[in-house]
């Protein structure tokens, strides 16, 4: 279960940093994301706004993301169950990223009057991104692989599982237990202390 937060985090990590150097103009190959378009961030009604400043450019790191930390995978073969598994859990990193992209604004007019505003679009701290990804390895799915016609699927292992979506975490063997030595998987387990196993 620990390498579906892995995954995760480490795809939106690397969206996130391409993403950022392209905002500070540090990658000669992209820029801000002058595309944003929609309405005020109240909604209808919130007061003219138009597309400016400079917007994150998500898109971007996001297929810098996918190129880097997917193609590995993608080399084993999308028969290989652990390539499935990883490249969910790559996409939910990277989805938890974009869900929470937000509008800032900057007022236009006579002694502040906000008549016009000026909007663009930013990412959220990453820690933010951290603590959801946290908590969507708490209540990460365990899966199995399954042969659907010429496809193999990832479903959940038992019917009592929530059906998982494109954000959520998936998991094919369950974590170890931690608090006992178990050299076979490198665990060093606990001494002096009380241990949590969940």
């Amino acid at each position: 279960r620990e390498s579906a937060f892995i995954h995760a985090i480490s795809a939106a990590g690397v969206a996130f940093a391409v993403t950022r150097a392209c905002s500070r103009g540090e990658l000669e190959k992209c820029g801000c994301d002058r595309k944003i378009r929609g309405v005020s961030p109240e909604g209808e009604g919130g007061g003219q706004w138009v597309g400016g400043g400079c917007s994150d450019n998500l898109s971007y790191g996001i297929a810098f993301s996918q190129a880097f930390v997917d193609n590995p995978e993608r080399s084993r073969g999308i028969s290989s169950s652990r390539a499935l598994m990883n490249l969910h859990n790559n996409e939910a990193g990277r989805k938890a990223l974009l869900a929470h992209m937000k509008v800032e604004c900057k007022c236009h007019g006579v002694s502040g009057s906000c008549e016009v505003r000026t909007c663009w679009k930013v990412m959220p701290p990453f820690r933010k991104v951290g603590n959801i990804l946290k908590e969507k390895f708490e209540g990460a799915t365990e899966v199995h692989p399954k042969q659907v016609g010429s496809r193999k699927l990832l479903v959940p292992k038992s019917s009592r599982f929530k059906p998982y979506t494109a954000h959520d975490l998936v998991y094919l063997l369950a974590s170890p237990d931690f608090c006992n030595w178990d050299p076979r998987h490198g665990v060093f387990g606990t001494s002096g202390r009380q241990c949590n196993r969940t």
